[in-house]
């Protein structure tokens, strides 16, 4: 059986983070496994609070999956803090320094909740770019995450290639630059290994609950990856599956809800 590793937070609610990569991990047919950064209180309606959890401790939680289940791919999403950055950097370079090629990683830059919630200590984002970044293999941020990385709005398609090319330059890995917090709902991939731009068409559903979609479209590429599937191939297996999982018209909560990670099995 193929497994998959999320590096996240925890939501109470089981919306984003941890619970949304395992339930889509698990949606795929894949093994999960998890380390958990932080726990988080929060619910339909917004993120309350954010406890990092103690780096030492994400170090342990790594180093126990990687001596015991290799993952074939990870993911890694909120990371809070630059400690935790500096754990997780520390664990993956004393993998490697041992020879080994360490799995596929696809990091979803978790920057700010849909609810507006800041959710990266303002010291940690150099680390995560300095550190981290280079480290993934692809880079998911979603527009407004794009343009702040980038430092300068994106406008139109051209705009957004030349936006991917600069950030994949900078931290020598593959772009996926999300367009769903933009007019329309198109994906664009550049791939770094060939220079190449994909572009994932999409269409925009009327569904305002779409809690976790970030975790869940990472989660699901990293589930590609781990199938052995190319990255082309895994990106445009994980929007049709996100779109599913949008579509099926979950209806949870108070506030901006959840996704039905299961609609296949209905």
């Amino acid at each position: 059986m193929n497994t998959v590793l999320t590096v996240a937070g925890s939501d109470c609610s089981g919306g984003a983070g941890i619970q949304a990569d395992l339930k889509t991990i698990g949606a795929f047919g894949l093994y999960g496994m998890s380390v958990i950064t932080a726990i988080t209180v929060q619910n339909t309606m917004g993120v309350r609070r954010v406890e990092p959890v103690e780096p030492g401790l994400v170090a342990e939680q790594m180093q126990a999956v990687l001596e015991d289940i290799l993952p074939d791919a990870v993911k890694i999403g909120m990371v809070v803090s630059k400690e935790n950055i500096h754990a997780l950097v520390h664990i993956i370079k004393k993998y490697s320094e041992k020879g080994k090629t360490f799995p596929f990683i696809v990091l979803d830059p978790v920057l700010v909740s849909t609810s507006g919630r800041v959710l990266l200590e303002p010291e940690a984002e150099t680390a995560l770019k300095e550190e981290l970044f280079p480290m993934a293999d692809l880079i998911t941020p979603n527009l407004p995450e794009a343009e702040q990385l980038c430092g300068c709005p994106i406008e139109k398609n051209s705009g957004r290639e030349r936006a991917a090319e600069e950030l994949s330059g900078r931290y020598g890995c593959s772009v996926l630059i999300k367009g769903g917090h933009g007019s329309g709902a198109d994906d664009l991939l550049f791939h770094a290994g060939t220079g190449a731009h994909s572009w994932y068409a999409g269409t925009r559903i009327e569904n305002s609950n779409t809690h976790g979609t970030g975790c869940t479209l990472s989660s699901a590429i990293a589930c590609g990856m781990a199938q052995g599937k190319t990255l082309e191939e895994a990106v445009a297996d994980a929007k049709v599956y996100i779109t599913g999982a949008i579509g099926a018209g979950l209806d949870l909560g108070k506030g901006n809800g959840p996704l039905d990670h299961f609609y296949q099995r209905q």
